[in-house]
């Protein structure tokens, strides 16, 4: 369901199941996420074939874990029964999973491998654009949440609707919300289960820009220093202590005075003419 385009120094990378709006299951989360960290290229532009984004987790899977979940329950088998074998390898304990063991239950598995999943996108080498044109919901919103960089297209919705059915979003949703839109917005999205249009993604910064073809915003990306890029976005994305931050600040500005001292020199030059 994932496809893979490399073009020139932009990997184009397609949520491909239109028919279901792009719904994630746990292969296409696996090779998502091997898409993403396994890039040559300096920048990753992910978007959703047809007319959506991403519909988020496909709720079939995870109405296979909910059952798994309660045979547990009723068996006492807290690690996934027998007969929810298909509902394990549907929530990350598979031989389809990058890691060996997502967790200690169905439910975990299922959480923790889209947690993993946007946690690689996140430390990705690559600048990944989320390009949303058309809906992303739940699931959708939270990978996306995790890129670096999300543009909209005037057709573009967002929501996080879990609660209208009793979930909320768990691929670190709760963690990344707050984190882009502040608290306030992040509550509001999450409790009403409201669908916000790009105009107020953009508003609440959800997203950076509005625009008719996300592409060219990665494109725009792409033509920058490539080195440049992946210091800028692992400065801006460190959350150690201030202290630390700045020595690493240091260090990475004198990485790239090394590494681009010859072209630094000649704009120097060009500039004193």
């Amino acid at each position: 369901m994932i496809q893979v385009d490399d073009d020139g120094d932009v990997r184009v990378v397609t949520l491909d199941r239109p028919a279901r709006r792009n719904a994630l299951t746990p292969e296409g989360l696996d090779q998502l996420q091997r898409a993403v960290v396994t890039a040559p290229t300096p920048v990753v532009h992910l978007h959703g074939a047809g007319d959506a984004f991403c519909a988020g987790a496909d709720l079939e899977v995870v109405g296979e874990v909910a059952e798994a979940a309660e045979a547990a329950e009723v068996t006492g088998d807290t690690g996934g029964t027998e007969d929810a074998g298909v509902a394990a390898d549907a929530a990350g304990g598979g031989p389809a999973t990058d890691q060996a063991d997502d967790g200690n239950n169905d439910v975990e598995r299922f959480v923790r491998r889209g947690q993993r999943v946007a946690s690689a996108i996140e430390d990705a080498d690559a600048i990944v654009v989320a390009g949303v044109d058309g809906p992303a919901r739940g699931g959708g919103v939270e990978l996306a949440l995790a890129c670096d960089v999300r543009v909209a297209t005037p057709r573009a919705t967002f929501a996080e609707p879990g609660v209208t059915f009793g979930l909320f979003g768990a691929w670190g949703g709760t963690v990344r919300l707050p984190e882009v839109v502040g608290l306030g917005d992040a509550l509001d999205l999450s409790l009403s289960g409201r669908v916000v249009d790009a105009e107020e993604a953009l508003r609440m910064g959800l997203v950076s820009r509005i625009v008719d073809d996300p592409r060219t915003v990665a494109d725009e990306l792409a033509d920058n220093d490539e080195l440049a890029l992946r210091l800028v976005k692992e400065r801006v994305r460190d959350r150690s202590p201030k202290e630390a931050q700045e020595d690493a600040e240091v260090a990475a500005f004198e990485e790239l005075l090394a590494a681009r001292s010859a072209e630094i020199r000649t704009l120097g030059r060009r500039n004193r003419e």
